[in-house]
């Protein structure tokens, strides 16, 4: 996975996400859970993608976002609850279980998605990462990047859907690190330009 880019946000990410696959290597487990967190723009979901498509074990990682399952705008701490609920507790009982896509147009529930306790996990989002997830994670992963980089990235990729809800959502993150401080949870921290 070396790079052969000159953008030092793609170089980052490489790095990290080699960083992360050799933690997951070291696991030595055939079903790891891997967890990333960080805030808006950070890189979360580029560096889990990296990590997915370079998973060094047999078969296809379960590739989860918590986009997919925060309600909303203001549901930040409800979609890690389900998280725990519906995907890491259950995984880590050795049970298949299922979690359902938020659709974000129609503001509710949507189809169910199937979690198979004999594949790995990767699970990122911001709040992704806590003292409970902290528990059943193999790796546990912080993503950081400074505000200005983050943003300009987070609303180049969402534009004005997001542009409205930043400082809303920046607030949730601000919360989630004063109360969990995920960055001394990580096994692995990786800066982003």
């Amino acid at each position: 996975m070396p790079s052969r880019s000159n953008d030092p946000v793609r170089q980052a990410l490489q790095a990290g996400a080699v960083r992360v696959v050799d933690a997951i290597v070291a696991v030595e487990a055939s079903n790891p859970v891997v967890v990333i967190d960080g805030r808006a723009g950070a890189g979360k979901t580029t560096l889990s993608r990296m990590v997915a498509a370079a998973w060094p074990l047999a078969g296809r990682p379960q590739l989860i976002a918590l986009d997919s399952l925060y309600p909303g705008w203001d549901g930040l701490d409800a979609g890690v609850e389900s998280a725990l609920h519906d995907v890491l507790r259950p995984h880590a009982r050795g049970l298949l279980s299922t979690w359902r896509r938020w659709d974000w147009e129609l503001e509710g529930p949507a189809e169910a998605h199937a979690v198979s306790p004999a594949l790995g996990v990767i699970l990122e989002g911001c709040g992704a990462l806590n003292p409970a997830s902290a528990r059943l994670a193999d790796v546990r992963v912080w993503a950081d990047a400074p505000t200005e980089s983050r943003k300009r990235r987070a609303l180049d990729r969402d534009g004005d859907g997001f542009r409205p809800y930043w400082d809303r959502w920046a607030a949730q993150e601000e919360h989630h690190i004063r109360r969990h401080a995920p960055a001394e949870l990580a096994d692995v921290v990786i800066r982003i330009p």
